[in-house]
């Protein structure tokens, strides 16, 4: 007779496998068909669950969506370092790109129905707390830090979305160095100052 302890792990892997066949879906159906014209029963026919199963892990297919973001934030916060002021830009870069490249179809899923799942404000909140813990206004600057923050964040996606959406031209470690060269260095040099408490005493 089974132990009655077993029954919630045996649950539980259950509710990972089956919401994992639904990611799946999801991402090979935005990918062929694009997000709008996805539906739930297109989902559970191809994660081959039944339709009313799909209901019991999710209200709706942007929920799902929306799950995947969480995944791909997660997993991106555990490769990355907290951020320091005096760290290399580009190595923080190359971690991303690295990630983008190894999970390339749910980034192409993410950044292509990115109003639907509010990709960019979640971005936002983790890249402009990222900042904000590292830096703070130049004292001879025209531009807030909060308005450096939203171009640094905007413009590092845009830099994925393009890479992305050609095929990966150029390896991750290069794309971490544009990063730095584009979007960090132009940006620091004119509206960031390294916080006294992260900066370098030596």
């Amino acid at each position: 007779m089974a132990n009655p302890t077993d029954a919630a792990p045996r649950q539980d892997l259950r509710i990972q496998r089956t919401r994992r066949r639904l990611g799946r879906a999801m991402i090979e159906l935005t990918l062929e068909r694009g997000y709008d014209a996805v539906t739930i029963r297109d989902l559970t026919d191809r994660a081959g669950i039944g339709y009313a199963t799909f209901f019991r892990h999710y209200p709706d297919k942007e929920a799902l969506l929306r799950d995947l973001l969480d995944e791909v934030i997660d997993g991106l916060m555990e490769r990355l370092e907290p951020v320091s002021a005096d760290d290399d830009p580009a190595r923080t870069g190359t971690t991303v790109f690295r990630h983008a490249k190894a999970n390339a179809p749910l980034y192409r899923v993410l950044l292509a129905s990115q109003r639907s799942v509010d990709l960019l404000g979640r971005a936002m909140e983790v890249g402009i707390r990222a900042i904000d813990s590292s830096f703070t206004d130049r004292p001879d600057s025209i531009v807030p830090l909060e308005i450096a923050a939203q171009h640094i964040i905007r413009s590092f996606l845009a830099l994925i979305e393009w890479w992305l959406m050609h095929d990966m031209p150029y390896p991750p470690e290069t794309m971490g160095r544009i990063y730095r060269t584009l979007i960090m260095d132009p940006t620091r040099a004119v509206a960031l100052a390294p916080r006294r408490d992260t900066a370098d005493p030596h």
